[in-house]
């Protein structure tokens, strides 16, 4: 069985769309990675920090769903990470309302001894020397490192992400996002400039339109699949990188054809996560269901065609 770190924010989401709203709700990059990597044959830790807030169903929740807590900091006294936020009628874009840190702020993640030696290491959206903090510790190189970042830390510490990128096998990022990071509009040319940082792959993340994942001169395209509901976009990117993370780790292989299977993975799950609030559609996921789905995504993309 595959070893996993997940390193990422186990939070409290407050969530609008055209669709409802929520209370304080469990969310984080961190819960939806592991969620969706718990549909695999995987070991997982999530290395994360939250206050005693936290209710204890959820971290029963995580637990049950074979997902170690050995790297779960509770600061007694400290309040979690809380977002709120308000999406427009198109699902595409949100305004921040509020951002919390609360614990967050002081996060010095420890990977606990026994993960040291894990074959994935699944770095969520954070600080880019947070980032750069657990890869050293590892005890030996993992097989694969992943690393999910954004505009934000563009903007506010280039230098840091630059240097943690050094260190990756594989970086994921949004269209926006590669374009600003290079400079370049055509995202093969800034896919092309991003492996010359560090990363042998890249993948692109298109929202509602799939991803793209770029290895060399090779580009492989997975669809999004047309789905009759969204609710909440809030967790997608990250359920699809736990599917993706997730599969890599429980199937040992590292090449670039599994990594066009992961990515089909981590694509059916994400398109699972939107058709409810928060992590509710991910907690009851079965398997039969995501089996049916990736059918689905076979089925979008399969055809025959005569060529001369």
């Amino acid at each position: 069985m595959g070893k996993l770190v997940i390193v990422g924010t186990v939070a409290f989401d407050e969530i609008e769309s055209p669709f409802g709203k929520t209370d304080k709700i469990l969310g984080g990059a961190a819960t939806f990675i592991g969620l969706a990597a718990s549909q695999f044959e995987v070991d997982s830790v999530i290395v994360s920090i939250v206050g005693d807030d936290l209710p204890q169903a959820y971290l029963d929740l995580l637990a049950d769903k074979n997902i170690n807590l050995d790297g779960l900091e509770i600061v007694q006294g400290g309040k979690t990470f809380y977002w709120k936020g308000k999406y427009h009628n198109d699902l595409n874009s949100r305004d921040t309302l509020v951002t919390e840190l609360n614990t967050l702020a002081d996060f010095n993640p420890i990977v606990p001894e026994n993960y040291k030696n894990s074959d994935v290491v699944m770095l969520g959206n954070l600080h880019p020397s947070v980032q750069l903090s657990v890869i050293e510790q590892m005890a030996v190189r993992p097989k694969l490192i992943v690393l999910d970042t954004m505009n934000f830390w563009m903007d506010n510490a280039l230098p840091e992400l630059i240097e943690v990128i050094k260190h990756i096998d594989v970086i994921t990022i949004n269209d926006e996002e590669a374009r600003q990071l290079t400079g370049e509009y055509s995202l093969v040319a800034a896919a092309a400039k991003i492996q010359q940082m560090g990363p042998t792959y890249v993948v692109i993340k298109k929202g509602e339109h799939g991803a793209l994942l770029f290895h060399k001169e090779h580009v492989f395209f997975a669809p999004a699949l047309p789905l009759e509901e969204v609710f909440d976009p809030t967790g997608a990117g990250d359920t699809f990188a736990g599917g993706f993370t997730g599969f890599l780790a429980a199937t040992n292989d590292m090449s670039f054809e599994n990594m066009k299977r992961a990515i089909i993975h981590g694509s059916a799950l994400a398109s699972f996560c939107v058709e409810r609030f928060g992590t509710e559609r991910m907690q009851h996921l079965k398997k039969e269901e995501v089996h049916k789905r990736l059918h689905q995504f076979k089925a979008l993309t399969q055809f025959d065609i005569e060529l001369h």
